[in-house]
């Protein structure tokens, strides 16, 4: 069975609070469109290299992060390029 992204969410809340604040340093920066991968390996880098932890992040829920941000944070609605989904 797979697990669903609000499962692993619930498991996993770091990732998400990391997301949110590498996103706002980006629209910081001026950027107008970010990519919610690029975030995904800036947290992997950030566990891996500066806290030298083995944490792992999944990366079927890439799009789900993205989705999840637009939707707490309105006002950035479009931020992330998304595809449609297929199937879920």
């Amino acid at each position: 069975m797979r697990e669903t992204f609000e499962e692993y969410q619930a498991r996993n809340p770091r990732i998400y609070k990391e997301f949110v604040h590498y996103a706002y340093q980006l629209i910081s920066a001026g950027q107008s469109k970010i990519g919610a991968k690029a975030i995904f390996e800036r947290i992997r880098w950030e566990s891996k290299i500066e806290r030298n932890d083995e944490f792992k992040i999944n990366n079927n829920f890439t799009a789900d992060y993205a989705r999840k941000f637009e939707q707490d944070f309105p006002h950035f609605a479009g931020i992330f390029e998304k595809r449609v989904c297929k199937m879920r």
